[in-house]
């Protein structure tokens, strides 16, 4: 019994050795995997390193923009004058997003790549035919370009939208059809806007054609201001043009103002009234803000040296004051 036992002992090695030393199990238990692993391994490095890269390269431009020295401007006064710090950072914090939106398309793009890479390269490994599902997938790839062609005009505009800076967060947009406010945030799909009313506008960037940006390095206040046809011209525009002048020193909107403001003269000549433009550079998206403030102080300048509006006591009454006087 004891040789039998020997026996089956023997067998059992002999089995197990030729099990293991068979070239197949060798292959599939110890190289493949062995491969695979270094695959999975090299993959996650190339992400990795990938993805760092993009950061540092947009950390470095975000640094770099930041660290330049701004260009010196000639001031109202004729003095050398460093730009306004609120410009300046309004235009640091804007190429600030277009930067971070675009190292974030480019980690997708990244992710996308590395990993569908070692996706097929493991198919292979495992003996899977990847020649049939790569041409599968491009058939796939042509039959949903066709079914979403909307979806894929989106994402095209979305990121010729950010390689050329047509606006960014924050910006004051016109983009027609009523939508006009101020981004508040964009993807490569979707832009959302939020107006005046508080509405929230969620616009898919094919649609938009065409878009005008208020916001975009500077804005410009323009005033209409009427004046009555009994005033003389030439007195009225140049009470208009001190008042102005005047109003844009004032402490509330100084820092506002980029420039000094051009008084373009009678720009209508109506059958009742003619009007003066005024016009000056604002900081981005604060052109409302000095303009509300000018004409009320202009209003005020004109009432106090007699010069008259259109219809100053309401339109219809040519003297309000005859029936008291019979």
């Amino acid at each position: 019994m004891a040789q039998g036992a020997a026996e089956k002992k023997d067998d059992a090695v002999e089995s197990v050795s030729s099990f293991w030393n068979d070239e197949n199990v060798q292959l599939w238990l110890i190289e493949r995997p062995i491969r695979i692993g270094l695959i999975i391994i090299l993959a996650f490095i190339a992400h990795w390193a990938l993805r760092h890269l993009i950061n540092r390269l947009a950390k470095n431009s975000i640094k770099a923009s930041t660290l330049k020295k701004p260009s010196r401007t000639r001031s109202r006064s004729g003095e050398d004058s460093q730009p306004d710090d609120t410009l300046r950072e309004t235009r640091e914090a804007r190429r600030a997003s277009r930067i971070k939106t675009l190292a974030g398309v480019g980690r997708s793009a990244v992710a996308i790549v590395v990993w569908v890479s070692a996706g097929i390269a493991i198919l292979d490994e495992l003996e899977v035919n990847v020649a049939p599902l790569i041409a599968s997938a491009g058939v796939i790839g042509v039959a949903l370009g066709f079914g979403a062609q909307e979806l894929v005009r989106d994402f095209l505009s979305g990121i010729f939208m950010l390689i050329e800076d047509q606006y960014g967060i924050g910006d004051v947009i016109d983009l027609g059809n009523g939508v006009f406010g101020d981004v508040e945030s964009i993807s490569l799909r979707i832009t959302t806007v939020r107006d005046i009313d508080g509405a929230l506008w969620y616009v898919r960037n094919g649609e938009i054609l065409q878009v005008a940006n208020h916001s975009d390095e500077y804005s410009v206040a323009r005033i209409q201001i009427p004046v009555g046809l009994s005033n003389d011209p030439e007195v009225a525009g140049e009470v208009i043009d001190k008042a102005v002048k005047d109003a844009v020193k004032d402490e509330k909107i100084r820092k506002m103002v980029l420039s000094t403001p051009r008084i373009d003269g009678m720009s209508k000549f109506e059958p009742d009234y003619v009007s003066f433009r005024v016009s000056t550079k604002t900081l981005p998206g604060r052109q409302w803000d000095v303009q509300r403030f000018v004409q009320s102080r202009v209003l005020n300048v004109m009432h106090a040296e007699g010069i008259s509006t259109p219809y100053p006591h309401g339109i219809g009454i040519a003297n309000p004051h005859k029936g008291d006087d019979a």
